[in-house]
């Protein structure tokens, strides 16, 4: 097998990917912005090769994927900046195809549907993204797609939905569980009580390997769903469970989100994303496991439990 690379390492998705690698003791190479920060998370691996980017330089760009087979997208922008999702995808494919790339993995999300026409999403879905961040997630998908249409090179998307675990702490669900850990009450965007899905970041890592090395993934996209249909009330009320302590809930409703996004750029940007919480997109995702098989997913009450155990022992949390 050749060099795999995941772009945008640091997030805890890419944490999860190279446990996968190293579990199948494959060296990888990890890229970001900040040597800093890779040394953290990996200096402590051999296996892990860890290099520098400036995504926004196609040189950088195709010095980065220099020597790499298979290029794993994780990189992420500021919530409020999401217009730089196409204009990095598009740099990196340049790149990646000058450098010799032979495929190339997207790990995306629900955004590219827009609202649900079914209750169960599958691939095949209509993609009618109405708002400005479905929009520009759609463009990156399709500047991947097209690249393989192309024959560029081989791409293929992998879809996520929220998701949460140790150490994770661009999750809705990580108030809920510091909260939780500390004693305080936990900040929830209502409605709580929505049919929703999560999944369980150590999970996610082992899909993304396999998908990278089945050779029939490529030319399409791939939807990876929850542990099941849950809601956010009957996860936090278990979070607090676990924690032994009393559920304490603090509910913000659209008009809410609305009035903290006049002081937080975070919460004036969710508020398009809205609808999320009340027509969830939950997804059909028979497609994946007639590819790979059995996936792998951690019910709740044990995701919950390792995390809230990756709280009470810090020096071990993580998913390394």
């Amino acid at each position: 097998m050749g060099k795999i690379a995941l772009f945008g390492a640091a997030g805890a998705i890419g944490s999860s990917v190279a446990d996968a690698l190293r579990s199948q003791g494959r060296p990888y190479r990890v890229v970001g912005r900040s040597q800093a920060s890779l040394e953290a998370s990996f200096g402590s691996d051999p296996l892990a090769e860890i290099v520098t980017w400036n995504p926004e330089e196609p040189a950088s760009v195709q010095a980065a994927a220099q020597g790499v087979e298979t290029l794993v997208y994780l990189v992420g922008v500021p919530y409020w900046d999401f217009r730089l999702h196409p204009v990095l995808m598009r740099q990196t494919i340049e790149g990646a195809v000058a450098a010799g790339v032979s495929k190339l993995v997207l790990i995306g999300t629900v955004y590219p549907f827009g609202r649900p026409r079914t209750e169960r999403v599958a691939e095949d879905h209509p993609r009618e993204p109405h708002t400005f961040k479905g929009k520009m997630r759609k463009e990156q998908e399709d500047l991947v797609l097209a690249a393989h249409q192309q024959g560029r090179l081989q791409t293929t998307i992998l879809r996520l939905p929220d998701f949460y675990g140790p150490n994770v702490e661009r999750s809705f669900l990580h108030l809920a569980f510091r909260a939780a850990h500390e004693g305080g009450r936990a900040d929830l965007i209502g409605p709580i009580d929505t049919p929703h899905e999560y999944v369980f970041v150590p999970d996610v890592g082992p899909v993304v390997t396999a998908l990278a090395d089945e050779p029939r993934a490529y030319g399409r996209t791939w939807n990876l769903a929850g542990a099941g249909v849950t809601t956010q009330r009957t996860l936090v009320v278990r979070i607090f469970a676990e924690a032994g302590r009393p559920p304490k809930l603090r509910v913000a409703g659209p008009w809410m989100v609305r009035a903290l996004g006049l002081f937080q750029p975070f919460m004036r940007e969710l508020a398009e994303m809205h609808y999320l919480q009340t027509t969830p997109v939950l997804m059909d995702d028979s497609a994946l496991r007639g590819l790979l098989g059995e996936v792998r997913k951690t019910p709740y009450e044990e995701g919950i439990r390792r995390t809230i155990e990756a709280l009470r022992t810090p020096a071990a949390a993580g998913t390394r």
